[in-house]
């Protein structure tokens, strides 16, 4: 059985190991043991400290295959964004030059350094390993945050992004990032890539452009993946997009992915999940459901077929096997999503 809980020290080896699997690319877990553990550590302060209202917390989950003991997957929460760092992006617009006298009326795509989205929510930091991503685990891995937000909306923003990975090539380099290292910043992408990861995001202000980028004066090849999502994200992006998630025009500055967002009460799986006492018992059920405990530092999630709700009497049935991953007993409540419905 597969089970979603909150990282602890004890799995600073298995992160890391992540942190190798996931390339470059992944800046929200670099390959970086001073930043791993801080991460590490910023987690296990976020998940006790009392809080009321979104701040500098950053919720970061193992997934755990209780059969071998092995961490398979990760996935966090950034419950507001760009308190301390700025979280920078390009804002896409379209301006329009007119001259009546010439009866000339020309619109032109821009890209305008922004940080918009300052105080947001980030759902971040997704990773499975290949041989787990199979059976619902993606699903789960991506929606068990939803499950957490909605029993805890307190400790997040009204407003929830996601930033998507863009295009690369072959070597893992961005076409978008090309006419940007030549122009201001002249160093490499691992360089760039490694620096943001670690947290050192002042060359950001210090040396990217200030005023729109008129985007027709860029390559070609830059133009042609501005908004586009890397080819391993589409799964991704695709599942958010079911869930509510819109892109509204903003993008990363460095291979121009799209970041998504949506409201977090508007979220399908959190305005659908739903809160039901629970009751202990032998059950095979139907449909695959996703299900988490109401705790915060002793969070727990799984998911699989051990349970079945009963919506005459309101309960959750659950195998005792599922309530022990759980940490539940009869009489606690759960909150559960359908990972059956598309």
């Amino acid at each position: 059985m597969l089970v979603i809980r909150p990282i602890t020290a004890a799995d600073f080896p298995a992160l890391k190991r992540i942190a190798i699997e996931s390339g470059p690319g992944f800046t929200s877990l670099p390959d970086h043991d001073e930043r791993l553990g801080q991460k590490i550590a910023h987690a296990e302060h976020s998940f006790a400290a009392q809080v009321n209202q979104p701040g500098d917390q950053g919720y970061l989950f193992v997934l755990e295959d209780t059969s071998s003991g092995d961490i398979v997957g990760t996935t966090g929460i950034e419950a507001a964004v760009g308190l301390h760092t700025p979280l920078y992006h390009f804002q896409q617009n379209t301006i329009i030059h007119h001259s009546a006298e010439l009866n000339v009326l020309n619109q032109l795509k821009t890209l305008t350094l922004c940080n918009d989205y300052t105080g947001a929510s980030e759902i971040c930091t997704l990773f499975l390993r290949e041989s787990y991503r199979r059976n619902h685990a993606g699903r789960f891995l991506s929606k068990v945050r939803f499950l957490f937000m909605a029993e805890h909306p307190t400790r997040f923003a009204s407003k929830v992004i996601a930033e998507m990975r863009g295009a690369a090539d072959e070597n893992g380099i961005p076409p978008f990032w090309n006419w940007l290292q030549k122009l201001f910043l002249t160093i490499d992408f691992p360089t760039a890539d490694k620096l943001i990861g670690v947290g050192k995001k002042s060359f950001i202000a210090e040396l990217m452009p200030r005023h729109p980028i008129y985007v027709d004066l860029l390559p070609q090849q830059a133009q042609q993946v501005i908004g586009l999502v890397h080819e391993n994200t589409k799964p991704a992006l695709k599942m958010l997009e079911a869930e509510g998630f819109r892109h509204r025009g903003y993008v990363d500055l460095f291979d121009a992915g799209p970041t998504v967002e949506a409201q977090l009460t508007d979220i399908r799986s959190v305005a659908q999940s739903r809160k039901v006492a629970v009751k202990v018992q032998e059950v095979q059920g139907e449909s695959t459901l996703a299900i988490a405990n109401t705790a915060v530092r002793h969070f727990r999630a799984s998911f699989g077929k051990g349970a079945h709700y009963c919506p005459e009497q309101q309960l959750l049935l659950l195998s005792p096997a599922m309530a022990e991953v759980l940490q539940l007993e009869s009489g606690d409540f759960a909150r559960f999503i359908n990972l059956d419905q598309r």
